[in-house]
């Protein structure tokens, strides 16, 4: 695509150049506009559960760029082969959704397909002098991860029935959970940079944040926190093939260290659904958001890496 035209603008803050989560363009000096959206097929079978969490993936995007959503509208793909009262669910989840997050859902668009597709198109907005991108990491930051990894491996196995209910239950708690209390404490603690964690997994979107930032990111393999029953269906290779192009993408940006189990660098490849934010802050400040985390925080997260100055490769997985 790299035929397509660029746009530019000094009013653009955040644009495509450091694969960011969103756009961010200035209104004026107290106010900049966050845009994105985001929508996909069904990864669980409960229409309603579905429409969450296609709503909190997309909400997450206005989460990890430091900002507030204010609006949304629904996007659809639909097939006339279904009843209509399993659209009227999808659209209840995402507006429970959306209420959660405290903005307003204002319409959409429509349009008929032969699978269905659900998501938002979000607004929302930030102080300029505020944005939190991906490319902004700083040498001696540390990093928290807000959610577990595994999510895509999970759904794998929800997908052929393969997985206990109880861990069916757990994984959609996880990716229905909305980022809104984990990216306002980030906020509140200052934070230096950050981005959600989706389909490039953990590794691609680690090594987005370090090519972005000109710096290089070590994360520690076995602090990593990972969500129950990946693992062992990773080891039986029940893992979704975007795992592979994930590999494929980071190519030799990327060393990972020889000892780490086959199964733990597929689930650290493994594409996330809504998954946490990756947070780039100063230790002292790292320690202040665990203590809130720890008090107020729904799902589990843990401090996995540090970021240096740019060494031989961008980013380095250790054991």
């Amino acid at each position: 695509m790299c035929h397509l035209p660029k746009f530019e603008s000094d009013r653009l803050l955040v644009g495509l150049d450091t694969s960011d989560d969103a756009a961010v363009y200035k209104l004026n000096e107290e106010t900049a506009l966050i845009q994105t959206l985001d929508f996909f097929t069904p990864i669980v079978d409960d229409p309603y559960q579905f429409g969450q969490i296609a709503a909190a993936n997309a909400l997450s995007d206005v989460y990890a760029m430091g900002g507030v959503p204010l609006i949304a509208l629904n996007i659809v793909a639909f097939p006339n082969c279904l009843p209509i009262e399993v659209l009227g669910e999808i659209l209840r989840g995402g507006a429970d959704k959306v209420k959660e997050a405290g903005a307003l859902l204002v319409g959409g668009h429509s349009i008929e397909d032969n699978e269905p597709k659900y998501g938002l198109s979000v607004t929302g907005t930030v102080h300029p002098e505020k944005v939190l991108a991906n490319s902004t990491a700083k040498p001696g930051d540390v990093l928290i991860l807000t959610k577990p990894v595994g999510l895509g491996i999970l759904n794998t196995c929800i997908k052929e029935e393969l997985l206990d209910q109880y861990l069916v239950e757990e994984a959609i708690r996880v990716m229905a959970n909305l980022n809104k209390v984990a990216a306002e404490l980030m906020i509140e603690t200052g934070a230096n940079a950050c981005t959600d964690i989706t389909g490039f997994g953990l590794i691609g979107h680690a090594l987005e944040m370090a090519e972005g930032s000109k710096v290089s990111i070590e994360l520690d393999s076995h602090i990593v926190p990972v969500m129950e029953g990946a693992l062992e269906n990773a080891r039986m290779g029940l893992v979704p093939a975007g795992t592979y192009k994930n590999r494929d993408y980071a190519g030799k940006r990327v060393r990972i260290d020889p000892t780490i189990s086959e199964a733990m660098i597929d689930v650290l490849f493994d594409p996330q659904t809504s998954g946490g934010l990756l947070i780039s802050l100063e230790p002292e400040r790292a320690q202040i958001l665990e203590t809130l985390y720890g008090e107020k925080l729904q799902t589990a997260f843990a401090r996995v890496g540090r970021v240096t100055e740019r060494q031989d490769v961008a980013l380095i997985v250790r054991p």
